[in-house]
C-alpha cells in the first residue's frame, strides 16, 4: 500500500478533497473572522495541499502555511510559488515572527489525541501569537456525532482525475476502549477500472471528537479567552468553530 501523500497520490487526494470542500466558502468564512477582529496576517496549521492558501495569498491578508507532511508542504509550494510554507509540528513549531491570527483548518484538531497533546499545541500557538492574537479552529462535536456513528457509519466520496474515477469508502465507529471521545476511521481508496475495483491504499486511524466544555477548559488552562462558538456544518460531521483570544 502506498502513502496518502507521496508517489503522485497526493494529487489524487487533493482532487478528491475538492469534491466535498468548497474552498471559496472556507476562505469567505475565515477571512471574515480575521477582518472582524482587525488582524492583518494569518498562519494556517494543517494547510494540506494549499487550496485555501491560494485564496489567502491572492488577498490582502498576509499568509503562512504550516503542515506536518513535507510532501504536502512541497505540493502547496509547487501550486503556490509565491506562497510561504513550512513544515512543522503543531506541538513545537516556532515562527521567525509572531502572527496576528492562527487557523487550524480541516478538523486537524481531531488528531490531538491526548490531553497532553492538546495542551502542548495550545502552548505552542500561544507563543507564536501577537498580544491579543486570535486563534480559530474547528472540531467534531462529540455530543452530536457519536449518536450518528454509534452503530457504525459508511460514507463514500468519489473524484475524477485525468479521466480516471477514484473512490474513498469510509467507515466510522466509536472506540469505547480508549480514553476521551475517540472513534476509528477506516478508509479504502480505489480506482474504478471498467467493472473492476483496483485498491490503491487503505488509511486506518483513530481520531478524536470533543465537547464544547472540554475546549472551554483547555482554552482557560492555556491562557486563552473564549470569544465564540459557531455552529457550522461541514461534510460528514457536526462541527463547531472556536474563536479565542490570547490573554
Amino acid at each position: 500500500m502506498q502513502s496518502l501523500y507521496t508517489n503522485g497520490f497526493e494529487n489524487i487526494y487533493d482532487e478528491m478533497y475538492k469534491t466535498f470542500i468548497n474552498y471559496n466558502d472556507e476562505f469567505k468564512f475565515y477571512s471574515k473572522i480575521i477582518k472582524q477582529y482587525k488582524k492583518e496576517n494569518v498562519l494556517e496549521i494543517g494547510c494540506g495541499s494549499g487550496n485555501l492558501a491560494k485564496l489567502f495569498i491572492n488577498s490582502p491578508i498576509s499568509y503562512i502555511g504550516l503542515d506536518l507532511s513535507n510532501d504536502m508542504v512541497q505540493l502547496s509550494q509547487n501550486k503556490n510559488p509565491t506562497g510561504n510554507f513550512t513544515q512543522g509540528n503543531i506541538e513545537g513549531f516556532k515562527l521567525e515572527k509572531r502572527v496576528d491570527s492562527i487557523l487550524i483548518t480541516g478538523r486537524t484538531s481531531s488528531y490531538l489525541l491526548t490531553n497532553s497533546t492538546v495542551n502542548n499545541a495550545l502552548n505552542s500557538i500561544h507563543k507564536n501569537l501577537n498580544s491579543q492574537g486570535i486563534l480559530c479552529f474547528d472540531f467534531i462535536d462529540a455530543s452530536r456525532f457519536f449518536s450518528i456513528i454509534k452503530n457504525g457509519k459508511h460514507i463514500q466520496h468519489k473524484a475524477k482525475v485525468q479521466s480516471e474515477l477514484y473512490f474513498r469508502d469510509s467507515y466510522m465507529t466509536p472506540n469505547k476502549q480508549l480514553d476521551n471521545f475517540m472513534f476509528d476511521w477506516d478508509s479504502h481508496y480505489y480506482k474504478k477500472n471498467h467493472s473492476k475495483n483496483i485498491t490503491i491504499t487503505r488509511d486506518t486511524s483513530t481520531v478524536r471528537a470533543f465537547t464544547k466544555d472540554e475546549w472551554k477548559l483547555f482554552l482557560e488552562l492555556n491562557n486563552f479567552e473564549l470569544l465564540e462558538f459557531i455552529d457550522r456544518k461541514s461534510y460528514a460531521f457536526d462541527t463547531y468553530v472556536v474563536i479565542a483570544k490570547k490573554k
